[in-house]
């Protein structure tokens, strides 16, 4: 079955140092797509997704956004650059964007400001959107009705709530992509979200290098590996 890893950092060093022999083992498991976020942290690496793109056009599409852990950074020139670079053919969405309350690297009414930004870029573009949501739950879920977010839509990446915000974010337009998460054992509310997921409404992912999924835990995760979420 051909597959599609909905969400990698192909630009992480544990990937880039060896990309070439990443995308091949990633094409012999049939993972045919990919999308490389554009995990945006200063204008010097808003490109890194984009040229990663550029080098495997057949294999790798892109994203661009600020992620919540920097949200501090952003300011009216990194938008203006995002907006800019966001009609390049690779760029499929806005992202990842949200909410993390779990470490709070930047404080929670700069990351709220954020995302309602980004949101409002992404109805600007015309662009879904990508979300990262952590212990935050139902600030999230009202910050994407408030910001009428469900005129793009997307996906909530690396999905890690329950059955209940599963629906919640079906009603305002955004399908759940399950990453390594739904094979660990003690995952029991991702995978009760999984099963009521309807499978046209559905993602798989990796989150490389990161949560690589049972039976490679503990490993550098890459994009071959969604075989085993998709199992």
């Amino acid at each position: 079955m051909p597959l599609f890893d909905s969400h990698c950092h192909l630009d992480d060093p544990r990937l880039a140092s060896s990309l070439d022999e990443v995308i091949a083992r990633a094409g012999e498991a049939d993972v045919r797509r990919m999308t490389a976020i554009g995990y945006v942290r200063s204008l010097e690496n808003i490109r890194a997704a984009i040229d990663i793109a550029e080098a495997y056009p057949d294999r790798v599409f892109s994203t661009l956004g600020v992620h919540p852990h920097e949200a501090s950074l952003y300011d009216d020139t990194l938008e203006q650059a995002m907006e800019a670079l966001a009609s390049h053919r690779s760029v499929v969405a806005i992202g990842e964007i949200g909410l993390d309350y779990y470490y709070d690297h930047s404080p929670r009414e700069v990351q709220r400001e954020v995302f309602r930004r980004q949101i409002a870029l992404a109805r600007r573009l015309k662009q879904p959107i990508v979300i990262h949501t952590r212990d935050a739950a139902e600030d999230t879920l009202a910050i994407l009705r408030e910001e009428r977010a469900h005129d793009v839509g997307g996906i909530i990446h690396c999905f890690s709530e329950d059955a209940d915000f599963a629906k919640a974010a079906l009603d305002l337009g955004f399908v759940a992509s399950f990453s390594g998460i739904v094979t660990f054992k003690n995952a029991k509310a991702v995978q009760e979200a999984a099963r009521v997921q309807p499978l046209t409404d559905l993602l798989i992912e990796t989150d490389a290098p990161y949560l690589a999924p049972v039976p490679h835990r503990g490993r550098t995760n890459e994009p071959a590996f969604v075989y085993h979420v998709a199992h």
